[in-house]
Parts: C-alpha cells; sequence; structure tokens
C-alpha cells in the first residue's frame, strides 16, 4: 500500500508517519520510484504499536524507541523485553518524602521475603517506597502489617495478566499486551478496588451499624 492508504488504515496521518519513519521508530516503505515508497501489513502493525505506546501507554518518542529497540533486538528474551517496556511505562516519583531510605528497605525486605526476582534499580521499587515513606509521614506508618496481603493478591493478577498476554505468541504482540494491559488494567484494578470496597464496607460495618442503631 501508499503512504495514504497506510494512513486511512491505521487513521495517523501523514505527517506523522513520516516523523516515525525519520525519528526512527517506523521502518521506512520500499521505493518503488524516486518519489513513491510501498508498505506492508508489518507497517500497520508496527505503526498501532507505536500508538497505542504514545496514545495508551503515554510515553515519550523517546521512550517508545527505548520499547522498540528492545523488540527488535534478537537477541534479548520475551522476559528482557518485557522488562525494558516495564521501564518505559512505569512514572518515576515527582518529588522524594522524608524517610524514603526506611522505606526502601523495607521494600526491599518485601522483596527477600517474597522470593521475587526484582532489581532494585525498577522504577516500581522506587515508586512503592515513595509512598510508604508518605504513609509513614502522614502518621499510618502500620499500614505496611498489610503489605504481604497485598503482594499475594498482585501475584495472583500478574499470573493472570501474563496468562493473559502469553496468548499473543509474538514478542511485538507481547508488549503490545503488556502496554495496554498494564494502563488499561490499572484502571480496571483500581475500578474493581473500589467495588470491592464496598462491599467490604456493607460486609464488615453496616451490619454493625444497623445493629447498634436497633439497640
Amino acid at each position: 500500500m501508499r503512504i495514504g492508504e497506510l494512513s486511512r488504515e491505521t487513521g495517523v496521518a501523514i505527517p506523522t508517519i513520516k516523523y516515525y519513519v525519520r525519528e526512527g521508530l517506523l521502518p521506512a516503505g520500499r521505493l518503488t520510484s524516486p518519489n513513491q515508497a510501498s508498505y506492508d501489513d508489518g507497517h500497520v502493525r508496527r505503526l498501532r504499536l507505536i500508538r497505542g505506546l504514545i496514545d495508551v501507554g503515554g510515553l515519550s518518542v523517546s521512550a517508545v524507541r527505548e520499547v522498540l529497540a528492545a523488540v527488535d533486538s534478537p537477541e534479548e528474551s520475551v522476559h528482557e523485553v518485557l522488562g525494558a517496556a516495564q521501564h518505559a511505562i512505569t512514572p518515576r516519583p515527582a518529588a522524594t518524602p522524608e524517610g524514603v531510605e526506611r522505606a526502601r528497605q523495607a521494600v526491599a525486605e518485601l522483596i527477600r521475603r517474597r522470593g521475587w526476582r526484582v532489581e532494585p534499580d525498577h522504577p516500581a521499587f522506587e515508586k512503592l517506597a515513595v509512598a510508604l515513606a508518605t504513609f509513614r509521614g502522614i502518621g499510618h506508618g502500620e499500614f505496611e502489617e498489610v503489605l504481604d496481603d497485598y503482594a499475594a493478591a498482585c501475584e495472583r493478577v500478574a499470573t493472570a495478566d501474563l496468562a493473559w498476554v502469553g496468548r499473543n505468541a509474538e514478542v511485538d504482540g507481547l508488549v503490545e499486551g503488556v502496554v495496554v494491559g498494564t494502563v488499561l488494567g490499572d484502571a480496571v484494578l483500581t475500578s474493581m478496588r473500589r467495588l470491592a470496597h464496598v462491599e467490604a464496607s456493607a460486609r464488615m460495618f453496616k451490619g454493625a451499624a444497623e445493629g447498634a442503631g436497633g439497640r
């Protein structure tokens, strides 16, 4: 297909497609004449992946380049490719609260206790440490008592996530699944957590309150 057809097929404007080619995100088309290039289904899939990384994942062009570099590295394992994608899509904390070093130690201990094979340089490590330090800073450090319960639940969620993602046999499909699944999955998980809070609150507190009122 020509670039106009590629644009119509993907909904991406021609100037944007040319920009992605210049930036090395999208392979150039095969020249059919000095002023014409031909594109195929591989370009369609790559372009949709780029848009997914930017529109759904909220990544910058430089972060997209980082993810795609991992996808295009044949020597990288699927685990390493997924790790690169996770590093790119996990936001870094905007600030470092007081007590974060102690919180980092708590995160490291949690990881050791759970037997997780995670390095301290993963951005989610720091994000969790900052959250725990903030809990402590506002007087709710006892929240750490439920960390293992959270970890156990997250292990189940992660297994379900990657089982779903693993249905895509190709590596770029895996990465796309991780990006979309992480971003949209976070929204699903947050919403379901809110709904579960309502049910747990009704089960734990509503009956007690009604009983007290009846007395």
